[in-house]
């Protein structure tokens, strides 16, 4: 990551960012950390980083599921400079959890952008959990989004809140690392309760929500399932058919060959998650 920052900035702010570390290396206490963490985008610039197909590939190899695209300069340089501290006293997580105390929006989001490269990532899940409590969306999104590490720190319960708070936040299920592997039968109950209530109040579903319930559909699901395919868009009816096609249950089979325009296009390979908006 050092490689794609120096590539991005001036010999001069090289130097600068270079100063700042060893001074905050040296130093007892985390004055010149906090001070770095404010001076970067004006020092250094917020453009994005502008990463290339090759670091974008280099990346997934170093960490499946570390999706760093949307980056910009100010965030890679501030979880470089945190990343670079560890092994210093105090131990990292109190160090982070003291900046997550005191950050601005702009910083919490770079924060918690590089949760996949730090040290002791067990020990900072309780400021993650802090996080995921924001009413700030792209704060939320910096740990839901593009982030392995929620898929492997987040015990089921946080990890099933994380998804139902995406839905109250209007942030999509597609972007967050692990959703299918993490799927579990009682996300999948909590899902249809928020159905039935946005369905009691005449509120649209979100079509993601099925996704998370389609491995788990068996009786009532698949009465809600039907539900959907009767009545929904095109892009719910497209749902339901996936979610109907990754029960193990043999009733949603029945169900869903009631609806052959999209059984054959499941079966074909024609349909499937991402090609669903």
């Amino acid at each position: 990551m050092q490689q794609w920052l120096f590539n991005r900035i001036e010999a001069e702010q090289r130097r600068w960012f270079d100063a700042q570390l060893s001074a905050a290396r040296a130093e007892q206490g985390d004055r010149i950390l906090f001070i770095t963490f404010g001076l970067v985008p004006r020092r250094l610039g917020k453009q994005p980083l502008g990463l290339t197909g090759d670091d974008l590939a280099a990346a997934e190899a170093c960490l499946p599921g570390w999706r760093p695209d949307r980056w910009s300069v100010a965030d890679a340089a501030r979880i470089l400079f945190l990343a670079s501290l560890h092994g210093r006293r105090p131990d990292f997580s109190s160090r982070f959890g003291s900046l997550c105390q005191t950050a601005e929006m702009a910083e919490a989001v770079a924060l918690y952008r590089g949760l996949p490269l730090y040290p002791e990532p067990a020990d900072i899940e309780p400021w993650v959990g802090e996080g995921l409590r924001t009413n700030m969306r792209s704060v939320f999104e910096a740990i839901a989004h593009e982030n392995p590490y929620p898929m492997h720190y987040l015990d089921t319960h946080r990890w099933n809140h994380m998804v139902l708070k995406a839905l109250f936040v209007g942030s999509r299920l597609a972007p967050i690392e692990g959703l299918d592997e993490r799927a579990n039968e009682e996300l999948a109950r909590i899902l249809r309760d928020f159905a039935h209530e946005r369905w009691a109040a005449g509120r649209p579903v979100p079509f993601e929500i099925w996704r998370c319930v389609g491995p788990f559909a068996r009786g009532g699901a698949l009465g809600d399932l039907e539900r959907v395919l009767e009545s929904g868009t095109t892009t719910e009816q497209q749902a339901a058919a996936l979610a109907l096609a990754a029960s193990p249950d043999v009733d949603a089979k029945v169900l869903l060959q009631r609806f052959p325009v999209l059984a054959s296009a499941v079966e074909n390979g024609m349909l499937e998650w991402a090609g669903v908006q």
